[in-house]
């Protein structure tokens, strides 16, 4: 008798216990059956995590309180099969704890499986995901997920002054051995088609990062700056948004060794058939570029790289322009990207005054989980578009990491590559002839209390600049006291700016 009782207790106690740590870590995700055609079997599988219950987690890239990734590489899953998650401690993570030892409390989880091949970021069109559902963690039971979205392809507005470009890039194709396009829009001036014999300057505008060509849907479709555009005080300018995809992330509009001709695309085969197409002058005075962020660095970088083709440059806040201040790294002396020379963790970010709000090691650890590499070589962030750009091409193929995406430590190998974009050695090096094919060309404004920390750079440029010069370069460099990144930038701003210039010249 006393034996029997025994076991009944042990068997009650058991059968009280909670879930086992397995059991209740499930994740069982299955594919809606409309989208069963569509699913590719290899691809990249994201969870996602985020205690804001008015945003989509699967949007939260940036490292926030309360944001968390998981991320692993998939490959031959049957469209059918679906995924059983019961390692997602083991997967890569932007967390400091793994899945069953985050804050206890209410998220909202969100599931996407990466499977396109031609976009270098996850919000790629054709790319499946799931509803946003709250839980509760710990989990005390298998959660249960379906794939039943699709990201729709990109649309650009339907609107009387915008037109839509689409151009196979010979460079570019010959380059990665298939076909290759470039993208743009293009907003007309008021009584375009009514003036059918009339030529254009052109602006080409350069998006901050990663900003893609049908932003101009944003702008078209502000009321107050479209009755702006088409009142007598706006400039008659063709307005050209390029694209920023590119192999890695942003292309940054340059040539390199990993994501190809990008520069020769852009000067000798999107802007002759834009300007064909749409009628522009065709003449460099009468062509301008800009840009803030990523913008102000490819445009500053166009004009300097090619001083014939553009007739100036309004460059705001540009990313870092001279690599002795790549941040608050100099690539020439430092060992360690994450660690300054004091043992510190190096912010990547701060408020305007001065307060940082995330350190480089953060920052990173979010890239290094969006690549399919594991590593921010491949997550289409900044740092994977800067790598792409400044470094050789590695023995796997892949850009060459300037830094070990772990430890933070610089590989010196590297650096001389870099020094191909270092614009402040591009203008000491070359002054001499570069110099008088620039006078009147230059505009740069940056914030004093810039957010990345992008402001000694453009000091250093300036020092730079006028030293190479002998002191005899107009370019004009402006910088505001206690402003922070962009501030100023707007495209009213701008062709304001292009149109004083066209009245000047």
């Amino acid at each position: 008798m006393i034996k029997n009782l025994t076991l009944y207790l042990c068997l009650l106690f058991i059968a009280s216990l909670p879930p086992s740590n397995a059991q209740s870590q499930s994740i069982n995700i299955e594919l809606d059956q409309k989208l069963q055609s569509d699913f590719i079997e290899e691809g990249r599988l994201f969870v996602f995590l985020n205690i804001n219950p008015n945003v989509e987690p699967r949007t939260q890239t940036w490292p926030r309180a309360g944001n968390t990734l998981f991320a692993k590489n998939f490959s031959d899953i049957a469209a059918t099969q679906g995924f059983n998650i019961t390692d997602i401690n083991s997967w890569q993570t932007t967390s400091m704890s793994n899945f069953n030892q985050l804050e206890p409390g209410d998220y909202y989880l969100q599931v996407l499986w990466d499977q396109d091949q031609s976009e270098s970021r996850i919000d790629a069109p054709g790319n499946i995901y799931s509803q946003k559902q709250k839980i509760s963690l710990p989990l005390t039971a298998p959660l249960e997920i379906t794939l039943a979205e699709m990201i729709e392809e990109r649309n650009v507005i339907d609107h009387p002054q915008v037109r839509e470009i689409t151009m196979k890039s010979d460079a570019l194709s010959e380059f990665w051995g298939e076909d290759r396009f470039l993208k743009a829009t293009v907003l007309l001036p008021k009584n375009y088609d009514e003036n059918a014999g009339k030529a254009y300057p052109i602006r080409y505008n350069v998006s901050g990062y990663g900003g893609r060509y049908n932003r101009i849907n944003r702008i078209a479709g502000n009321a107050d700056f479209m009755d702006w555009w088409n009142s007598d005080d706006a400039p008659e300018v063709i307005n050209v948004f390029l694209d920023g995809e590119g192999p890695f992330g942003d292309s940054y509009q340059l040539d390199s060794d990993n994501n190809g001709p990008y520069g020769q695309a852009l000067i000798y085969e999107l802007i002759p058939h834009i300007e064909k197409m749409y009628r522009g002058t065709t003449e460099a005075k009468t062509r301008f570029v800009d840009g803030c962020s990523t913008g102000g660095w490819v445009s500053l970088a166009l004009q300097l790289f090619y001083p014939d083709v553009f007739g100036g440059v309004f460059s705001y806040s540009p990313d870092a322009i001279e690599f002795t201040n790549y941040q608050l790294v100099n690539v020439y002396e430092d060992q360690n990207v994450y660690t300054n020379e004091h043992g510190y963790e190096r912010p990547v970010m701060r408020d305007t005054n001065g307060e940082p709000m995330m350190s480089m090691r953060e920052f990173l650890n979010y890239e290094n989980v969006l690549g399919k590499s594991n590593t921010y070589v491949t997550s289409g962030g900044q740092f994977s578009a800067h790598t792409a750009l400044y470094s050789p091409k590695g023995e796997d193929g892949l850009p060459k990491p300037m830094f070990h995406p772990t430890t933070g430590a610089i590989d010196r190998s590297v650096i001389e590559n870099w020094e191909k974009y270092d614009l402040k050695l591009l203008v000491e090096n070359n002054w001499e002839t570069l110099g008088p094919k620039l006078q009147g060309k230059i505009y740069i404004w940056a914030a004093d209390m810039d957010n990345f920390y992008l402001n000694p750079a453009t000091r250093v440029f300036e020092k730079a600049l006028r030293e190479a010069s002998g002191n005899t370069s107009d370019a004009v460099i402006e910088y505001a006291a206690m402003q922070g990144h962009c501030q100023q930038f707007s495209n009213r701003r701008v062709l304001e700016q292009i149109a004083e210039k066209l009245a000047s010249d």
